[in-house]
């Protein structure tokens, strides 16, 4: 698929405005950064910052940042390379089959957890659509399907339905979704393809149909976001939203409050909150502690009603998703919400962890 790249979207360094006052040397890393760690930004989203504030958060979800080149971290941060049965279908939770349906992206997010391969690498691509149905045909216990990448919706309409006329007729699926931040940072994708929503509007008849976004900030609720938000819910398709805690932009109580009440009014279900991967060139610009991340998150629902606090601050790790219940002196509470074993499910556990203590390794010791 051709990727649509118009001339208005950012994606070379002399594109981003007031680059020239940068340091020749900084420039230079930044257009190294770009080579490794593609920049694509559309002009929708770039018309969201606020070029004279440095610390804007939707520049430091779009933009590069020279903290980039800090080699901090791993590529692989929840095991997907040991839970992957053949190229692009992966098989960790006992209910859902995961499809890396592409490695493209509207807008390369600046904290994307699959920096490893997304809008580079296609080794992880699935281009087996009748060896993944059969797949899931033999595993009755999946009852749905991620179909996500990159992002589901930058595939074209037509690749979009021969995912859905082939999955919709697997009788075990309850129901399909769809990887996402096309609302997000590129919304008349949606509303001005009839086609594409029509497809949904068929599709939707025969399986349910789950959209799962990511609204970070509430300033990225505009009014074009609410429209796509508004044409999906019109096709009877639900929206999910999970969003990340990262430093710099949504670490305030009030700003993620905000955040969930506005998801909420417009008819999007708050989901996961995840706790910021330890992930390579990302780790050290986004990643906020674990107790201070549980303490933003409980001063945000003390502002926030039962609807829009039902989301769960979640670790995704490479033994399933861990919930991050809470400090209890100089300890903090987890409980796995899914698990990769059979014997984790469920599971409480507490452990004593330092105030830097970003992560849990694989014994669920504390790292930073």
């Amino acid at each position: 698929m051709k990727m649509e790249n118009p001339s208005g979207w950012m994606t070379r360094v002399d594109q981003i405005p007031n680059v020239s006052t940068l340091r020749r040397d900084d420039r230079e890393k930044l257009a190294c950064v770009i080579r490794k760690y593609p920049m694509r930004v559309t002009d929708y989203y770039s018309s969201l910052i606020d070029w004279d504030d440095p610390n804007d958060p939707i520049r430091k979800l779009s933009l590069p940042s020279l903290l980039e080149t800090d080699e901090a971290g791993e590529l692989d941060t929840s095991g997907e390379a040991s839970n992957t049965k053949f190229e692009g279908l992966q098989h960790k939770y006992k209910t859902t089959a995961l499809v890396l349906s592409t490695n493209v992206c509207y807008m390369y997010c600046r904290h994307c957890f699959r920096k490893r391969m997304v809008g580079t690498s296609q080794e992880e691509i699935n281009r087996r659509l009748n060896e993944t149905v059969h797949y899931i045909q033999n595993h009755k216990e999946i009852n749905n399907v991620l179909i996500t990448g990159g992002d589901a919706f930058a595939l074209s309409n037509q690749q979009i339905e021969r995912y859905l006329a082939a999955l919709s007729e697997v009788e075990t699926l309850d129901y399909i979704r769809f990887g996402t931040r096309t609302p997000v940072v590129y919304p008349t994708r949606i509303t001005n393809d009839l086609e594409f929503l029509e497809i949904l509007r068929t599709y939707r008849k025969k399986k349910a149909i789950w959209v799962v976004t990511q609204f970070n900030h509430p300033r990225e609720l505009t009014d074009q976001a609410i429209e796509s938000i508004e044409a999906l819910l019109a096709c009877g398709v639900q929206i999910n939203n999970q969003a990340v805690l990262l430093k710099g932009v949504n670490d305030d109580p009030k700003v993620l409050a905000d955040l969930m009440k506005a998801l909420i009014h417009h008819g999007v279900n708050p989901y996961y909150v995840f706790q910021c991967r330890p992930v390579k060139a990302v780790k050290n610009q986004f990643q906020v502690s674990l107790a201070e991340t549980s303490r933003i998150v409980e001063a945000a629902k003390s502002q926030l009603d039962g609807f829009s606090k039902r989301f769960k601050l979640i670790m995704s790790h490479p033994r399933g998703k861990i919930e991050i219940l809470g400090e209890m002196e100089n300890r903090m509470l987890f409980r796995f919400h899914q698990a990769k074993h059979p014997e984790d499910q469920g599971r409480f556990f507490m452990i004593e962890t330092s105030e830097d203590a970003c992560w849990l390794n694989e014994e669920l010791e504390p790292i930073e």
